[in-house]
């Protein structure tokens, strides 16, 4: 895939005219239609006046290549941050409406749990020695200070999750430093998990965890890691088109 051309084709063309006289007839051509300019993502012409004028060095830095691939997984990552932030955050709201009403809701559960039980026996699922079964009828027996707490609690990872969500999306460094951390934090508590009760959703969660993490670190080149971030901003100023034309003048 030319992720060049595909992120052009969604987003438009982005063209410059450098006052440098060599670089600029290096991106500039005249055509029937009109005069056109070199994509600085693509390469490819575009007809009409550029889009921006100035020193070379003022012109923006364009990501190509496999940095544009690199940003439609960051954001797939922000995105998954961003619903888990949304649902852990209504996950704690339910917890703070219900604080009070703990005994109606045991009775409720109890009175409706028959009804599931025929859907639930078609799957082959036993409700009879479900842990999760077991942990909602825990859950009605919690003191109202506990259930504040774990609402506080919910709340707080809430906001970690919706956050990262938000930087990775605008592709802030701050936040992927951010989300490596937070991620590599919670790591331990998901292995504990595992040494209670295996479950695929459980080994998919935290591989995708630790997969995350390794994939921050190593391509975006965190804690000085291939060169720290000097070495990634001279690689994504080195597939600059800019940068590519000006070394060949």
């Amino acid at each position: 895939m030319d992720w060049n051309l595909r992120s052009c084709a969604r987003h438009g063309h982005v063209t410059y005219a450098p006052d440098e006289v060599e670089l600029r007839d290096r991106l500039h051509a005249t055509t029937p239609q009109g005069e056109a300019w070199r994509c600085l993502r693509c390469g490819t012409y575009a007809i009409g006046a550029a889009a921006g004028a100035g020193p070379a060095d003022h012109a923006p830095l364009i990501p190509r290549g496999g940095a544009i691939r690199d940003r439609l997984i960051i954001r797939i990552l922000a995105v998954e941050r961003f619903v888990r932030g949304l649902l852990i955050a209504a996950a704690a709201l339910a917890v703070w409406w219900f604080r009070d009403s703990q005994a109606d809701l045991s009775r409720v559960f109890e009175s409706d749990l028959p009804l599931v039980r025929p859907l639930a026996d078609k799957f082959g699922y036993d409700l009879t020695d479900s842990p999760i079964v077991d942990e909602i009828r825990k859950s009605f027996t919690l003191s109202h200070t506990v259930l504040i707490v774990i609402a506080a609690a919910l709340l707080g990872y809430a906001l970690i999750e919706l956050v990262e969500g938000v930087g990775l999306w605008l592709v802030k460094r701050w936040a992927e430093y951010f989300t490596v951390v937070a991620t590599a934090a919670f790591l331990p508590l998901e292995i504990y998990e595992l040494t209670e009760k295996v479950t695929w959703l459980r080994i998919g969660a935290l591989a995708f965890n630790i997969a995350a993490v390794i994939y921050l670190l190593v391509t975006k080149r965190l804690f000085g890691l291939r060169g720290g971030a000097g070495a990634a901003h001279a690689a994504l100023l080195g597939d600059s088109l800019l940068e590519v034309e000006r070394a060949t003048v």
